[in-house]
């Protein structure tokens, strides 16, 4: 959600996370792999309606999206009126939805989707509607009462004395209490190094601000991830924010790496454009199986950044039954003379010995490119990733060991892990 104008963020030294009270466990059993599905906000912001729901809810099914995974349909900002009713519940602005709210979840659930809804940590939302703070337990039983499935909860209004995990934890403790499974999304914009306490909190976790269809805003949502792979894992993801895949702004390679570096991280993959008129270079993008298969791979493990040399970068991570998945990133500047990169991944890099035969397969192409030894080198276009799988001939248990971060560094978080949370 947009940051509202004159916002300031707070910096939140993590001692005085350590001086926070101890943090119980969301416990609701949900997004054991990464949570798919479509948002309105990217597309439509506020001006959102029934009939675009309806719609979209209808093109997830008749398009296949469902099929590939994205099981969510989750209304944003915007759904209610300006103030609450004489029972202090939040209302549904009947003039976007007539037939009721309800009815739009049932709708939704009809066809075999699951329903979410928005709302935020502090007194408003980010569009100036109520939001939840004060009111989390009330607003919780609403939620579970229309059978929603899905909470994105974001964290517009709120001020620097009111504690960010107070405002997150209130909400989390609310939807425990209704007895719902209640997926629960924070977008909280990395604020308060959500990454050290998001774990036991939420499903998901926004590691920086809101993204935008620039190459610009991808970038900056990528950086401000990358180092943070291992606090994620089965039912706790590092968000950098929803898919700008297919819509204006974005080249057709600039939309695949996103899309394969968003998977290759295990982030949440949401759909953000109008899928009334998505191109079909989109929808392929979007529906690419063997990338997919990346970001939902049982053994659950988040990739990061393993190689950089100036703008060519290497990101990998490991997949259940000892293979790689790779990414081979060109983020050259358009305009150059040389349009083409070569980029090597190292077997090293990825945690296996030199002398290791393994096959590498193109995970767009869809095809085995060969067997190799000690490293594979692959031409990358400018603003374009290759994502690979390397898999080994004779696979040890250890491979499935190996992480895309040091063992001092799994040390570390793990002594800041019993410290912050226990």
């Amino acid at each position: 959600m947009r940051m509202p104008a004159g916002w300031g963020l707070t910096v939140v030294a993590t001692t005085l996370l350590a001086c926070a009270a101890p943090l119980k466990a969301l416990d609701n059993g949900l997004s054991l792999k990464p949570h798919m599905g479509y948002n309105t906000w990217n597309c439509f912001f506020g001006s959102i309606s029934e009939e675009i729901i309806k719609a979209t809810a209808d093109i997830m099914i008749d398009s296949g999206l469902k099929k590939a995974g994205y099981e969510y349909l989750v209304i944003d900002d915007g759904w209610s009126l300006l103030n609450r009713g004489s029972d202090e519940k939040i209302v549904a602005d009947p003039d976007k939805f007539p037939s009721g709210i309800k009815h739009v979840s049932d709708y939704i659930h009809a066809k075999g989707l699951r329903y979410g809804m928005y709302s935020d940590a502090g007194p408003k939302t980010c569009l100036g509607l109520p939001g939840s703070r004060g009111k989390e337990e009330l607003d919780a039983k609403y939620f579970a009462d229309l059978g929603v499935d899905f909470l994105k909860y974001d964290n517009c209004a709120a001020g620097p004395e009111d504690w960010i995990v107070d405002r997150y934890t209130a909400m989390r403790d609310a939807l425990n209490k209704t007895g719902r499974p209640i997926l629960y999304s924070m977008c909280n914009w990395g604020v308060g190094d959500s990454w050290l306490w998001g774990p036991k909190v939420g499903n998901s976790w926004r590691t920086t601000a809101d993204i935008a269809p620039s190459w610009e805003n991808i970038l900056r949502c990528l950086d401000n991830t990358i180092g943070l792979s291992r606090f994620a894992g089965p039912g706790a993801w590092n968000d950098p924010d929803m898919l700008e895949v297919g819509n204006p702004g974005l080249t057709v390679n600039e939309q695949r790496s996103h899309f394969a570096l968003w998977s290759l991280f295990k982030s949440p993959l949401f759909i953000g454009a109008d899928l009334r008129s998505l191109s079909s270079e989109a929808k392929q993008i979007l529906t690419a199986p063997e990338v997919i298969a990346v970001n939902q791979d049982p053994l659950g493990v988040a990739g990061d950044l393993v190689w950089k040399q100036g703008p060519l970068e290497v990101y990998a991570g490991p997949l259940h039954g000892g293979s790689r998945a790779v990414v081979l990133f060109n983020r050259h500047a358009i305009g150059t003379q040389y349009p083409v990169s070569n980029i090597t991944v190292t077997w090293r890099q990825i945690g296996f010995a030199s002398n290791v035969k393994a096959t590498v397969r193109d995970l767009h192409a869809e095809k085995d490119l060969g067997t190799f030894m000690h490293s594979f080198t692959g031409e990358v276009d400018i603003h374009d990733a290759r994502m690979l799988r390397v898999t080994p001939h004779h696979v040890r248990p250890k491979y499935d060991r190996w992480r895309p971060w040091g063992a001092e560094e799994v040390a570390e978080q793990r002594s800041n892990s019993l410290r912050l949370l226990s």
